[in-house]
């Protein structure tokens, strides 16, 4: 082993010591930032290298045009997208990332298998990087249009709605059968282009088959999903390129997005099974008002009346939701939180871990508005806490607040953990109208004689709280 050699490992160790930290800072909103930018100095560290060695080893420097190229575009599209992108938009940016993450890994893995079987002239490559070549591509195919699926999903291109069909899991089935099948074909039978092509194109077809048919309200669980696979892909590129960051990458990746995925469905009380292919987010027959065509009796407020009771009161706890985000009114209730805060009200935040449309929206959100960290508290730490609050403030937070959920076995979230805003003593919901989230089933709280509606664009009735609670 030469010195360039064992540079480049150990190289490869200390990018890998700096993955490994960045996720546990990760775990932590205070320690986030941390993390983000110790995985940021470790890739660099690869990609410099990569460029160093490309100098050095003899007819290697030709190709580094187009790494330089390649590089210099990522880095604009990169820094433009983290400083233009709304943070109400971060969900849409991580799903189309993580999609050309995917898709470079089947890029490669389509390079390597033309390149090997261009030179192995019509003979059987060594099965073990077949396979590996296989799966990089098969997965990172999959992530690459699952995740434009999931992007048009959450911008509006594609109704969030699930796109269903008569047959649709004949269908994935067939699908991932074929591959199945054309993959044996590949390893163990025959050296075959054209049969590899046509791998890959199911590969992109069974993207966009298996997200369709998923409804809006599942794209957190999707994107984390889709997050795993993009690893599972880029550590199957490792494998074949003997690249052991990539590897290892690939590995944290995978298995980390994997753990996320499993927790966010443990949260909805739903099987990945039944998030994938159940179709969660259609409009259901009977369970709910929504789907009956019932109207609840309810009760609005004004501004002014919950403005006052919130700072009256003792305690209130802020449920934010997807329509804080829509209205980007994050700003508005850091506000609103000072305000009470000031007049000696205890708030605090509750973070349901699927509000939302990514993992940790709603963190990323009131992160940016500098909440402080010590107030927002999951689910599992303030569901107890409703009882003991005077009102309960639910900004554009439906699915996750819906009582249906613990006593409807027709509604299709029955059994998820939701917060318990019921149990406060006021619950303030603001919405836009009395439309259903994207479960498609009305939420009975709503009727809750306890419950009062203030209807409106989510930052213009904030603002409107806080104005209130200046003058009380």
């Amino acid at each position: 082993m030469s010195g360039i050699d064992i540079l480049t490992f150990l190289i490869w160790l200390v990018a890998a010591i700096t993955f490994i930290l960045a996720l546990k800072f990760l775990a932590s909103p205070k320690t986030a930032r941390t993390g983000n930018q110790l995985g940021a100095i470790g890739m660099a560290l690869v990609i410099i290298w990569t460029l160093i060695t490309d100098f050095i080893v003899p007819g290697q420097a030709g190709r580094l045009w187009i790494v330089a190229v390649g590089g210099v575009i990522g880095a604009v599209v990169g820094v433009l997208s983290a400083r233009r992108v709304p943070m109400t938009a971060m969900p849409q940016m991580v799903a189309i990332f993580n999609g050309a993450g995917g898709g470079a890994a089947a890029v490669v893995a389509v390079s390597e298998f033309l390149a090997s079987a261009n030179a192995s002239e019509g003979q059987l490559l060594p099965i073990v990087p077949v396979v590996a070549t296989l799966l990089g591509a098969l997965i990172g195919g999959v992530s690459l249009t699952g995740s434009i699926v999931a992007f048009g999903k959450l911008q509006g291109f594609i109704s969030g709605r699930p796109v269903t069909y008569n047959g649709q899991q004949v269908v994935a089935g067939l699908l991932l059968g074929a591959l199945l099948i054309i993959g044996v074909v590949l390893a163990v039978l025959v050296n075959s282009i054209p049969l590899f092509l046509l791998f890959v194109v199911l590969a992109l077809i069974t993207g966009v088959a298996l997200v369709m048919p998923i409804g809006g309200a599942d794209m957190p669980v999707v994107i984390s999903l889709l997050n795993s696979y993009t690893g599972i892909a880029v550590a199957a590129t490792g494998f074949v390129l003997g690249n052991y960051a990539l590897l290892i990458a690939g590995t944290l990746v995978g298995a980390s997005g994997a753990i996320l995925t499993q927790l966010m469905c443990r949260a909805m009380n739903r099987s990945l099974f039944n998030v994938l292919f159940g179709a969660f987010g259609a409009v259901v027959a009977g369970g709910s008002a929504a789907a009956s065509g019932e109207e609840q009796n309810v009760r609005e407020i004004g501004a002014e009346d919950a403005a006052v009771l919130m700072a009256y009161g003792k305690k209130v706890i802020i449920v934010p939701g997807y329509g804080m985000a829509v209205a980007q009114a994050q700003a508005s209730v850091r506000e609103l939180m000072d305000l009470l805060i000031a007049k000696g009200v205890d708030v605090e935040f509750a973070i349901h871990p699927v509000a939302g449309r990514m993992p940790g929206h709603m963190n990323v959100l009131l992160a940016e508005a500098n909440v402080p960290y010590d107030r927002l508290k999951e689910m599992d730490e303030i569901n107890d806490e409703f009882a003991s609050a005077d009102v309960a403030l639910v900004i554009g937070a439906n699915d996750v607040t819906n009582p249906a959920a613990r006593t409807d076995t027709t509604s299709p979230i029955y059994g998820m953990p939701i917060l318990n805003v019921d149990a406060a003593q006021n619950v303030i919901v603001l919405k836009r109208s009395m439309a259903a989230g994207f479960a498609g089933i009305d939420n009975p709280l709503y009727g809750d004689p306890k419950t009062a509606m203030l209807f409106g664009d989510a930052k213009k009735s904030v603002e409107n709280l806080v104005a209130g609670v200046k003058l009380a």
